[in-house]
This record gives C-alpha cells, sequence and structure tokens, in this order.
C-alpha cells in the first residue's frame, strides 16, 4: 500500500486540477470521439491524471461520448493462461509446470482477471452490459450496439486473426483510441501478423471448459514479434491518419482501426532492400 501511496502523490503532484468525468468527456469530444462510433481503447489510468473515481469515471466517460448507439471494446487478456514451461519475467521452476497444468482454473469469461492490461479494463469486463469472448489468453470485452457481434465465436486457434474480435472491428471500419499509451500496445497490428504469413506458427495451451469438464487443450498460433509495432506506428504517423491530442494529462491517439491494420500489413510484407 506504501508504494501505491507514494505513486498516488506523484500524479497529484503533477495533476493541475483533478480530472472528473466532465473533463474526461470534453477532452475525448474534442480530441475527435462521436456518439455512435465503434471504438477500440487501450488505456493507462495514471497517464490521465488524477481522476476522481478512477477507471468508473474513465468509463463512464467514454460512454457518455459513444452512448448505447455505439460500441467500446477493450483487451482483456489473461497471459497466465498459457503453458508455464513459456513462461517469463518470471518463470517457474521446471518441476511447477506439470502441477501449474493440471490445477490452473479453467478460463471462465466471467471471473478470470485480466493481466497486465492497467485497472480500465479490468473494471470494464464486469460493467453492466459488457460481454466478454471466451478465448483464454486473448479475449476482448465489448459494450453497445454490436457487442456481441464483436465478441461472438472467437476462434481457439489464431485467436487474433480472422473471425476473432480484431478481424470483426475491422469490418466495422472501427477507429482506434491509445489513451495515455503507444503504439507498441496497438493489438489491432496482430491481425496485420496474421495477415502477412510471415510469422512462425506455434502451438499454445491453457485450460478450458469442454461439456462441463476442464481440459487443457492445445492450439495454434503465431509467434509475434510485437517489437515492430513501435516502429510500424511511428511510420504510420508519418501517413497524417492520426489524431493527436491531450485526454486528462495523457498524450492521445485517435486512428481508423482498418487504415493501421492495412499500412501494418503492407509494412511488415514490404521487400527488404
Amino acid at each position: 500500500m506504501a508504494h501505491k501511496g507514494v505513486r498516488e502523490t506523484s500524479i497529484i503532484k503533477n495533476t493541475n486540477l483533478p480530472r472528473t468525468r466532465q473533463s474526461i468527456t470534453t477532452d475525448l469530444a474534442k480530441l475527435g470521439l462521436e456518439k455512435g462510433m465503434t471504438v477500440l481503447v487501450h488505456s493507462s489510468l495514471s497517464s490521465l491524471g488524477w481522476i476522481n473515481g478512477g477507471a468508473v469515471t474513465v468509463i463512464q466517460a467514454l460512454i457518455d461520448v459513444i452512448t448505447p448507439l455505439g460500441t467500446i471494446v477493450m483487451p482483456t487478456h489473461s497471459g497466465e493462461y498459457s503453458d508455464p514451461a513459456l513462461w517469463g519475467n518470471p518463470s517457474v521452476p521446471e518441476d511447477w509446470c506439470t502441477i501449474i497444468r493440471d490445477t490452473m482454473p479453467a478460463f471462465d469469461p466471467q471471473i478470470t482477471p485480466c493481466r497486465g492490461m492497467g485497472v480500465i479494463p479490468e473494471v470494464f469486463r464486469k460493467w453492466p452490459g459488457s460481454v466478454r469472448s471466451s478465448h483464454p489468453s486473448s479475449s476482448f470485452a465489448a459494450w453497445g450496439r454490436h457487442a456481441n457481434y464483436i465478441v461472438a465465436d472467437q476462434p481457439l486457434d489464431l485467436p487474433m486473426g480472422e473471425q476473432s474480435p480484431l478481424s470483426h472491428l475491422y469490418n466495422l471500419d472501427s477507429s482506434v483510441l491509445l489513451l495515455g499509451v503507444g503504439f507498441s500496445n496497438n493489438t489491432s497490428f496482430h491481425l496485420a501478423e496474421y495477415r502477412s504469413n510471415k510469422r512462425n506458427v506455434c502451438e499454445a495451451g491453457a485450460p478450458i471448459i469442454v461439456n462441463g469438464d476442464r481440459v487443457w487443450t492445445i492450439y495454434k498460433d503465431i509467434e509475434f514479434e510485437t517489437e515492430e509495432f513501435k516502429l510500424i506506428g511511428q511510420d504510420f504517423e508519418q501517413t497524417g491518419k492520426v489524431t493527436n491530442g491531450i485526454v486528462g494529462s495523457a498524450n492521445t491517439k485517435l486512428f481508423s482501426q482498418k487504415a493501421a491494420v492495412d499500412f501494418a500489413l503492407e509494412w511488415i510484407t514490404r521487400p527488404i532492400v
């Protein structure tokens, strides 16, 4: 608790006035968010400054702007639902792996928390009206008009490729909001990785419920190269298709998901001179 107190004290000192539902709503609208939009949100709560109400206030502000005529989507990934033999930062002893595989609770969209996604998605996945996809490691939560379509039938194999929430967002010509985070957090670039056929296919595993029973299931995925995302984003910004602004204290970006995916696909598959 002491560490959190020190961090919050620093945030308070660097915030001129408390951020509120109204002030965040105003900033989002000024950036370009509108009623009826479908938007995929990546976020850092601490980057916004001190907010009265925290993550709840941010979600309320997003809903105020987008309204139920639009759709809000957030990644709710749970990376610990994976093969412990592949874990790093931290890794676990080799003799733990069998025990972990045998006893890890099955993924449940209702109760399995996010991991490493931030406070806002964790609150959002439990928000009244939110629905969450069923993939054990790569789920998304959605609220609003197209929520059910976006999260429905996410495939176990290649979970962020075709027929995934990212693919459905692409079909809806959605927007992406990077709220206090950079392009390294832009999961939509993963869709371009799948479409490029430039990534190695690998096996992954996680416990899921099959016919009422917990089963450790092996599925196919690709080896991501997310270290390229920052470079792809920098080049994408040079096209002039990214709107930059400030929400609270956070440097924020808004852009077309389809334009970003198409650009990333060309970037990944470009000839290497």
